[in-house]
């Protein structure tokens, strides 16, 4: 086969286009995105018409891939890592299920936060859910890991959880593919009584996943891409992990004088750890993330030779990177000139023409009226809107939490209290919490700044297109306070007038200002340039 340039998000997408997977099952999140963008523009994945439509969130995306692994084909779902605390109900119990069809999760870990809210290791979700997680190293291992780990996942019978990074998400090597294999056909359970968990099912499921983990450890210790690498000096063992060990390779120069252990895959590798253990004095462990597998090994004999993110060897967070380990090394690093403050980091900001400024302009005017007046905000583009020169929201937590956040503030007494969220967090949590709100006629303004797509990530569809008014009615807010906007600097004071009399309403009012992102729409118009100058 032909080798290709890809990023690693590309490699795991193409892997599992090649390894015969029916269907993707996502919701747009960085650094994660990328997987199921390459398969909607893949031409055999066209041709053979695998899903490969946005879900609603993680959870329904989750769902979905369990059911079409209940039918007995292939099925991929991806996510961010915080994704991952959404759809993480079905995921735990898809781990007593089982899987028939080979059912693969990605998670994509974003350590240092370049665009998330937290640094949560996914690490944990596998052992959490006492399933296999792999971890590949570089690009190419990512295409031969996504193939093993469908054909491991059937063999089996269990999902698999495949954890990258950033780094190794969005950085590209040459890899060489294998030829695509056909799609599974439709196989039922045997076990009509399978995937029923009731308490006296569920209890002999759980039963056969804990009967499974002396199996998944022998899987570890006999993977391909497990290596024990001897060393002539053995003051020193290092356990690499994933993209760790590609940084230990280029802080050597590839040249490590200390045996290294080499972990792709999880639960941790027995055979190799003990030698390692056994044979090695200090045992400096490089993963990136949580300390996971420090962790793990601070229960072994010799506290005080494990060495990592605990004991400061390295830092407790951020990325882990070629410098730090070198620097755990006492490696010389060459330090970079210092960064000119021309180009010193500049906080993103929101577009020149965005809809999500005029929202921002018309709110800080109205709230200037209000004393305790505070805006619960929700994650998109529109939280940017707690930098300079807006300023303009409160909270940002996490999916949703905009609405009943802003509920419970209300339940306290506070007035006013204002949430904004986007059209496409609404449809991804925000529906039940405004459910919630209705119910209790709770005294809150609902902002849902409709940009007609999921923007942050890319402009992708969103599930809420053209029917936000709509849901919401079906929630049950009375219609005389539900308000469509369009808004535009001319509108300014038209907005302003809408915004107050809400907020003056004691009960549920929901705003709705739509206007196309801005972005999107430049994009529309060269592609329909594009597709009339070829026709």
């Amino acid at each position: 086969m032909q080798k290709q340039l890809l990023l690693g998000v590309e490699a795991i997408a193409q892997a599992a286009i090649d390894a015969g997977i029916s269907g993707v099952y996502a919701y747009p999140g960085t650094p994660s995105t990328e997987i199921t963008e390459h398969i909607q523009n893949s031409r055999l994945a066209k041709e053979r018409n695998i899903h490969r439509e946005w879900a609603a969130n993680e959870k329904t995306a989750m769902e979905s891939a369990l059911g079409m692994s209940y039918a007995g084909k292939r099925a991929l779902v991806c996510m961010k890592h915080v994704g991952m605390n959404v759809a993480a109900d079905c995921f735990m119990n898809a781990a007593i299920t089982g899987a028939n069809g080979g059912l693969v999760i990605v998670a994509a870990d974003d350590p240092s936060m370049h665009s998330s809210q937290n640094e949560q290791d996914s690490r944990v979700y596998g052992q959490f859910a006492m399933i296999p997680v792999m971890e590949p190293s570089n690009q190419q291992e990512a295409y031969d890991m996504t193939r093993r780990a469908f054909d491991l996942s059937e063999r089996l019978g269990t999902p698999v959880l495949m954890r990258i990074t950033t780094r190794m998400a969005h950085s590209r090597a040459g890899v060489v593919g294998a030829a695509p294999i056909e799609e599974n056909g439709l196989r039922l359970p045997e076990d009509k009584r399978q995937y029923v968990l009731l308490p006296g099912i569920a209890k002999k499921r759980y039963r056969i996943l804990l009967d499974k983990q002396t199996e998944f450890v022998k899987e570890s210790e006999n993977s391909p891409y497990t290596e024990y690498i001897d060393g002539t000096d053995k003051s020193k063992g290092i356990v690499a992990c994933g993209i760790g060990y590609n940084y230990l390779m280029e802080a050597f120069n590839a040249q490590v004088p200390y045996p290294v252990l080499k972990v792709t895959q999880y639960p941790i590798p027995h055979k190799q750890m003990e030698r390692l253990l056994n044979e090695c004095g200090d045992i400096v462990v490089l993963e990136d993330g949580y300390p996971v597998v420090e962790n793990m090994l601070k229960g072994f004999p010799g506290l005080d030779r494990i060495k990592g993110r605990l004991d400061g060897t390295l830092p407790r967070d951020g990325e882990l990177t070629p410098d730090i380990v070198a620097k755990a090394f006492n490696l010389p690093v060459v330090e970079g000139a210092p960064i000119p403050e021309l180009v010193a980091g500049r906080p993103p900001a929101l577009c020149k023409g965005c809809s999500h400024r005029d929202v921002y302009d018309a709110l800080n005017t109205v709230l200037k009226e209000y004393a305790d007046g505070r805006v619960f905000s929700d994650i998109g583009c529109y939280t940017l809107g707690a930098l300079p020169p807006y300023e303009a929201i409160n909270t940002c937590v996490d999916m949703g939490a905009s609405i009943t956040m802003a509920k419970g503030a209300a339940d306290a007494g506070l007035f006013p209290a204002v949430a904004v969220i986007g059209d496409s967090t609404f449809t991804h949590s925000g529906m039940t919490g405004l459910l919630d709100a209705v119910n209790e006629n709770s005294n809150i303004t609902i902002i849902i700044s409709d940009n007609e797509s999921i923007s942050m990530t890319g402009g992708q569809h969103s599930s809420g297109f053209g029917k936000i008014a709509d849901i919401c009615r079906g929630i049950g807010v009375d219609p005389d306070h539900i308000k469509e906007f369009r808004p535009l600097p001319k509108k300014h004071d038209e907005l302003c007038t809408l915004i107050r009399d809400e907020i003056n309403y004691q009960g549920v009012s929901v705003i709705i200002p739509r206007r196309v992102c801005i972005q999107k729409q430049a994009r529309d118009t060269k592609l329909a340039k594009q597709a009339n100058t070829s026709e």
